[in-house]
């Protein structure tokens, strides 16, 4: 009953969200792509990390980092409606927030494509790490081999039936984690995990994960194809609809499932769903590949355009792919996926607090206040974030 309840859940949530009164409305199409880039398969690495770390804890870390992506997005959202419609700032801060955005891109293409490796040697004989890197490191040249032909512009096409999928898959998760939910209160099973984290670890930690909740700041760069308007009511609802689904996940996980023993994977949650139902590790991995290839690509190709833009076009479109991929597959070949998601949280972070410097310069009083500390913490993390030991 609990698989066909999944399924059904699947069916019905993807059926919806292809019906042409809600695929044809401006907001929500611009809102497909931040929601596509937050909730990726880092949303599946995220639950065992936190409930592993955390314990109980674990609902109010997550509730404390969709808050500070809430805080960072707001920044963002200052920007673009100071910038207004012609979404380009050519300022000297401007092109640091760039810069820092273009070395997050490279980093969160190796985070994406190390999840992809991790997830998918979980469906062969060979579940090793040296065989996850093979896999990751094929992809990238999968990648490098698209952006010299026409794959990129194929790729994108695809991306609203990729995130509908995604969502869809999602929706089944969390019918089937409330149905265990239910079964184990209902029969007292329960239980309150402990904190294996605590004091300035659990603090840097948290630092450490802020990538699994980014992708908002894609909003930003939608100018091409949507008002200020529009794509400040996208980063909005993104983050909203990421937070309710984050949220809930770990609620429901935290308190019925426990974290295997041992080394802590990137694919522990495929090992904790067996439990409950048979069909969801299939699910899940399929709306991680999906996920992650997908994402990989539409980051490789801003990327390449941040790239050409800071060199002045000294540098084309094709070779800021080919750097990203060799930056990549020298990040899978030293670093560990945890290592990486640290490095990609860093990056980031930087971004976030360029832009909230940016937005401090042009307000003044207690908003100025406001994003000065924002930036501060912005770079804390970047300074202070560390990786989980694997």
């Amino acid at each position: 009953m609990l698989s066909i309840a999944i399924l059904a859940a699947c069916v019905v949530s993807g059926a919806v969200l292809f019906l042409p009164f809600l695929r044809n409305r401006p907001v929500w199409r611009a809102m497909v792509t931040p929601l596509a880039s937050i909730i990726g398969s880092g949303f599946l690495v995220l639950g065992p990390i936190l409930a592993e770390g955390y314990g109980a804890w674990a609902p109010v870390v997550m509730a404390l980092l969709c808050l500070g992506a809430w805080a960072f997005g707001s920044a963002i959202r200052e920007n673009i409606k100071r910038i207004g419609d012609d979404n380009d700032d050519r300022s000297g801060y401007e092109m640091v927030a760039s810069a820092m955005l273009a070395l997050a891109y490279v980093i969160s293409v190796a985070y994406y494509l190390n999840l992809f490796g991790a997830f998918a040697v979980q469906v062969s004989p060979w579940q090793s790490q040296f065989a996850a890197r093979i896999v990751t490191t094929a992809m990238f040249l999968l990648v490098l081999f698209l952006g010299y032909g026409r794959g990129f512009t194929m790729l994108e096409r695809a991306e609203y039936l990729t995130v509908t999928i995604k969502l869809a898959i999602i929706t089944g998760l969390i019918v089937g984690l409330a149905w265990f939910f239910y079964d184990a209160g209902s029969a007292g099973e329960l239980f309150v995990p402990e904190l294996h984290t605590g004091g300035w670890p659990a603090i840097t930690l948290a630092f450490g994960l802020l990538v699994t909740v980014q992708g908002f700041e894609t909003s930003r760069y939608l100018g091409n194809s949507y008002d200020a308007k529009t794509r400040i009511s996208s980063m909005r609802l993104a983050q909203i609809v990421s937070t309710l689904i984050y949220v809930v996940y770990v609620v429901l996980l935290v308190f019925a499932h426990h974290v295997p023993e041992g080394e802590l994977s990137e694919t522990a949650i495929i090992d904790m769903m067996k439990d409950v139902s048979p069909i969801l590790p299939g699910l899940l991995i399929l709306a991680a590949l999906a996920a992650q290839f997908s994402a990989a690509v539409a980051d490789t190709g801003g990327s390449g355009g941040l790239l050409v833009e800071l060199s002045k076009r000294r540098l084309t479109a094709k070779q800021g792919y080919a750097v990203l991929c060799l930056i990549g597959i020298a990040l899978t070949w030293t670093a560990d996926v945890f290592e990486i998601i640290s490095y990609a949280s860093r990056a980031f972070a930087l971004y976030y607090a360029a832009q909230a410097g940016i937005a401090a310069r042009h307000a003044s009083g207690a908003r100025r206040f406001a994003w000065i500390a924002l930036a501060a913490l912005g770079l804390a993390i970047a300074i202070f974030g560390q990786s989980i030991e694997g």
